[in-house]
């Protein structure tokens, strides 16, 4: 069973170094890696070059200038080969099974979709509310034990049959390209389709954070679009489902002042628990204020201007 692995990347040559080195050194080799670079000046090649001359599988280059995360996975999806595509974040490390146990858990949980753990590293935030935050949203901890799922995260660190689905050439919107979510509308899809999704517990990989991922307004606004989720899924259904969009709204409302008054009350003593209840808070706004003019700009042009 073939399996291709699409890295995507911007502008981040010891990420892209890093995640390329955990791939080559994988206990179950992938038969292609894709490294899809969305850099309009094409910075990446020079490091896909290099990862050539010392691979054990076939490295691709993809140059993608269009700015966007949706528009960089999409043009992995198009120049994948294999029936299985694994995604791997540039700023993501994977464990030496990482692939082994993703294909692994796949097979015994009779899954076409597999998500793993994650851990965030090199998190720069003090010890508090904020650093509890941080580690809260760059970390996907799950149990220690296979098992399947209600609901899918998000790509990095997953793995799907694609031939377990009917999708297009370019499955991830483009109308997310700037504020991320391509995944939820992505797997939203494939749940419709009849995914079964599967929990890898031994697929660990580590999410490296800088410290610009790691400010107030950047954790704040991560958490919001996280919320805005929800309720975009249902409003770029086709056709648009109001009655979902009513739905999630009047869960975040209710989210913003139940969680709201619990973070304010935690805030002072539970670090821990003040991140959590902020968290939810802060998502329950996004359910509530999920249009367009709302949304935090975090890829593509956006992430071009910093």
């Amino acid at each position: 069973m073939s399996v291709s692995v699409i890295l995507p990347t911007f502008r981040r040559p010891k990420g892209l170094r890093d995640a390329l080195a955990s791939l080559m050194a994988q206990s179950r080799k992938p038969d292609e890696i894709i490294v899809v670079d969305n850099d309009p000046d094409g910075s990446a090649r020079n490091c896909v070059s290099n990862a050539r001359a010392v691979a054990r599988c076939a490295v691709r280059y993809v140059h993608e200038p269009r700015a966007g995360v949706a528009n960089a996975r999409n043009a992995g999806w198009a120049a994948a080969s294999g029936r299985y595509i694994a995604f791997l974040d540039d700023d993501e490390i994977a464990s030496a099974a990482w692939l082994e146990s993703l294909m692994t858990s796949a097979e015994t949980l009779g899954a076409s979709v597999v998500f793993g753990p994650l851990r965030g590293e090199a998190l720069d935030v003090p010890h508090g509310v904020r650093g509890a935050l941080a580690q809260r949203l760059y970390s996907r901890p799950g149990e220690k034990t296979d098992h399947a799922l209600d609901a899918p995260f998000g790509c990095g660190n997953s793995l799907v049959d694609r031939d377990a689905f009917n999708l297009p050439d370019a499955p991830f919107d483009p109308r997310m390209n700037v504020s991320g979510g391509e995944d939820d509308l992505f797997f939203a899809e494939l749940a419709r389709q009849g995914a079964r999704f599967g929990w890898s517990a031994k697929a660990h990989a580590i999410e490296t954070v800088d410290a610009r991922r790691t400010s107030w307004r950047y954790l704040l606004a991560r958490s919001f679009a996280f919320g805005q989720g929800a309720t975009q899924s249902a409003a770029n259904a086709r056709p648009r489902r109001w009655s979902g969009i009513a739905f999630w709204m009047c869960v975040g409302l209710g989210q913003m002042l139940v969680f709201g008054a619990l973070a304010g009350l935690s805030s002072l003593t539970r670090s821990e628990a003040a991140a959590s209840w902020l968290d939810r808070a802060v998502q329950g706004a996004g359910k509530l204020f999920w249009v367009e003019a709302f949304e935090p700009r975090f890829y593509g042009e956006a992430a071009a201007a910093d």
